[in-house]
């Protein structure tokens, strides 16, 4: 029978992007709008968005052959996309297409009329939305044409049965987004509302920041997920990659 959940499972955000550098600008010169030509999933990785995409390649290749992915899932964002392909280039250059792919449910939040603005702009231009949020609270409010946070939790419940459906028993690496990335977290380890929002008020994750589980057989009637790392930066430290934590460029997570 094939085991439920994958034996290893990894999960690290894109690498620094151009949005991440350009909403930092932008909120350091108290803008509204951030100032990205691209639409959000064409926006690329920054010089140093790739460099540290090459770091953790370079130090999932230096790990011995049976602690390495096997399977590669990706957003098809471009900056998630890339940093996928530059840890293949490192770490897997034998992985074929089967093993490595795209899926739209592990894209970015979609922040609908509140995308590219920052939070100045945001309580500019969307006072409402800024009330709307405070009344639902951050995991509920999902702004015209965008998300929820439960709106990517459910795309993700989806995406996770895929996982366990295909890949059960291998060794596995999603390369996502912030909130993807906490999001997953909540289901893998049944967290409540509060508890997530807590982990996320700690800190940004770190762009190249990974999350690492193993499978425990014990943990319950069908074994469970534990978590062994997360927001991990010791593969740039180690190859003297800076390290950034910035959020994309868009509306407050």
């Amino acid at each position: 029978m094939q085991p439920q959940w994958p034996a290893r499972l990894w999960i690290a955000r894109h690498g620094e992007s151009a949005g991440n550098v350009a909403r930092a600008a932008a909120m350091a010169a108290r803008q509204a709008m951030i100032d990205i030509a691209e639409r959000d999933v064409d926006v690329p990785l920054s010089p140093l968005g790739e460099q540290q995409s090459r770091a953790l390649g370079r130090w999932f290749a230096e790990q011995p052959p049976e602690a390495r992915p096997e399977i590669i899932l990706a957003s098809p964002y471009r900056r998630a996309r890339h940093t996928a392909e530059l840890i293949r280039a490192e770490a897997l250059p034998e992985l074929g297409p089967r093993g490595f792919i795209l899926d739209e449910r592990l894209r970015e939040k979609e922040f609908g009329v509140l995308d590219r603005l920052t939070s100045h702009g945001i309580s500019q231009r969307h006072p409402d939305q800024v009330e709307f949020r405070r009344i639902l609270g951050k995991f509920y409010h999902r702004p015209p044409g965008g998300e929820s946070w439960c709106d990517v939790i459910l795309r993700l419940r989806s995406a996770l049965d895929s996982l366990c459906l295909h890949h059960g028993g291998r060794r596995v690496l999603i390369v996502g987004h912030q909130v993807v990335v906490l999001c997953l977290r909540y289901l893998l380890e049944g967290l409540t509302e509060e508890r997530i929002l807590e982990i996320d008020r700690e800190g940004d994750i770190a762009n190249c920041g990974l999350t690492e589980y193993a499978f425990e057989p014990g943990g319950g009637e069908d074994g469970a997920m534990r978590l062994r790392r997360y927001n991990w930066t010791a593969p740039l430290e180690a190859g003297d990659t800076p390290v950034t934590a910035q959020p994309h460029g868009g509306a407050p997570r």
